[in-house]
């Protein structure tokens, strides 16, 4: 079983990316499931009927969150109704659910605890999941790395995949332990010339003045793809590997084995 990850897609830098790439990396590896996190898909902020059925035909299949999922409140209370879009679970009794299950995979979303809408504690509530014999993969939107590697060595040789988003700074400590996939972030699919995708001007405002401003995805940008695949045998991972892309081509960037 093959599971291509994509985390942290900006607007629409990173959605055109997507729709240029994704069909062509389902058929050359081999793709079962398509993850991807929605939570900047609309403009940068939320998710919407238009921009989910974009990334939808474009070939993703489940969808995670993380803390902009409510943004656009009453299209992603509507969305939520679709068993493949979540929510993470920290959230205390919002509408839709946190994990998807089929015969084969458990994909679950979950928020750090730093810098999140407060909620659930997302490591005892991940301590308490009953382990499964399917593939278990985990987007944990986190701010602070170290809980990303605390929930790892929590749970490696429990789940599958623990793969990180939210910074949309990728990282490059990939690797396979205890038959668990770790990666502290995939890194944003939007524009990388800026500031996490954003124009870079209010970023700037806020930090000389403390004072805040609307951030606003650029029309035109250098954008780049991120994007993680796992090769597993039933719940074990065998391999991953990560790869970049841009409007001109794409390359592997990050390989590991078991």
């Amino acid at each position: 079983m093959n599971i291509l990850f994509i985390g942290d897609i900006v607007g629409k830098p990173g959605r055109k990316l997507v729709k240029k790439w994704l069909p062509e990396f389902r058929v050359k590896f081999n793709i079962d499931y398509v993850i991807a996190n929605y939570e900047n898909l609309a403009h940068g902020f939320g998710i919407t009927p238009k921009v989910y059925n974009e990334i939808k035909n474009a070939g993703v299949d489940i969808f995670t969150g993380g803390n902009h999922t409510f943004d656009k409140k009453k299209e992603a209370i509507q969305l939520l109704e679709e068993g493949k879009i979540l929510r993470p679970l920290n959230y205390f009794e919002a509408p839709g659910n946190w994990y998807y299950e089929d015969e084969n995979i458990i994909v679950i979303s979950a928020m750090g605890i730093y810098g999140m809408p407060y909620g659930k504690n997302p490591f005892i509530e991940l301590n308490n999941f009953k382990e499964s014999e399917k593939f278990v993969f985990i987007d944990f939107h986190a701010e602070a790395t170290a809980e990303k590697r605390a929930l790892f060595h929590m749970l490696k040789g429990r789940v599958s995949a623990i793969v990180g988003t939210h910074t949309h700074i990728g990282t490059d400590d990939l690797e396979i332990e205890n038959n668990t996939v770790y990666l502290t972030d995939i890194g944003i699919t939007g524009c990388r010339d800026n500031v996490i995708g954003m124009k870079s001007d209010a970023p700037i405002f806020h930090m000389l003045t403390g004072l805040k401003k609307h951030f606003d995805v650029p029309d035109k940008c250098k954008s780049i793809m991120q994007c993680l695949v796992i090769e597993s045998e039933g719940k074990v991972p065998k391999r991953a590997f990560k790869i970049k892309a841009d409007e001109n081509g794409y390359e592997v960037v990050q390989r590991v084995n078991e």
